[in-house]
């Protein structure tokens, strides 16, 4: 895996999200000092669906993020473009729908969904302007858009312990506990070149979504964007 840029190779990023699957859940929560959850609740919280209503969760990975919607009697769809990510998910939750799909060019028909929400994967996405284009697509106009992504924190000096963090401490556990370290180097490089709050929110609004807030969580270390799509909306 090359060093981590916004120009990215869909191939090269499957392929470390393959290798890394089996054990990704668990190191996330290591690496994460236990957030991962909570924050996970949060954007839960944030899409707000109704049972019977159908949630698009985009690079999904192994489920994870999914769970709670089906538990809820939401119909979600767990989309990733890995497939080793995705057999890890069936595995375990044979009940949720996975299907394997490019974040770019979704396999679904033009407002499939009441929602459609991704979590810390749109950084990973080789084109994530398309991708927030096409989650607009198959959103039902009034439907919304929930995005949670690292980002940057809003307090200088914690600012400067995170990047340190990222790049000296991460890779280092990394190494103790994931079956790819590199993947991980690689994933904290790709937080260190992702935009900014206000960054993503222009992407968002310019991809044709309006009313596009966030909520900082954790000191800004990770940001929950909301938009909904425009009534008028095709």
């Amino acid at each position: 895996m090359s060093r981590a840029s916004l120009e990215k190779r869909p191939e090269e990023v499957q392929a470390m999200f393959d290798d890394v699957a089996p054990r990704y859940d668990v190191v996330n929560d290591i690496l994460s000092l236990g957030q991962t959850r909570r924050w996970r609740k949060i954007v839960v919280e944030a899409v707000g669906a109704a049972p019977g209503q159908r949630v698009l969760d985009l690079a999904a990975g192994t489920g994870t993020s999914s769970e709670p919607y089906a538990d809820a009697g939401v119909h979600v769809v767990a989309c990733d473009f890995s497939q080793g990510m995705l057999q890890v998910g069936k595995s375990r939750r044979p009940d949720i729908d996975f299907v394997a799909g490019d974040a770019t060019n979704l396999p679904f028909a033009d407002g499939s969904f009441d929602a459609a929400t991704i979590s810390f994967g749109l950084r990973n996405v080789n084109e994530p302007k398309k991708a927030l284009a096409e989650m607009l697509r198959v959103v039902k106009p009034g439907g919304k858009l929930v995005v949670a992504e690292f980002s940057h924190p809003t307090f200088a000096p914690w600012r400067t312990v995170y990047s340190e963090y990222l790049m000296r401490a991460l890779p280092a556990i990394a190494t103790k506990v994931a079956s790819n370290p590199t993947a991980y180097v690689y994933l904290a490089e790709s937080i260190r070149a992702w935009p900014n709050q206000d960054g993503l929110a222009a992407w968002i609004d310019e991809a044709g979504w309006e009313d596009c807030r966030y909520r900082n969580l954790t000191g800004g270390i990770v940001a929950v964007h909301r938009a909904v799509k425009p009534l008028a909306a095709g």
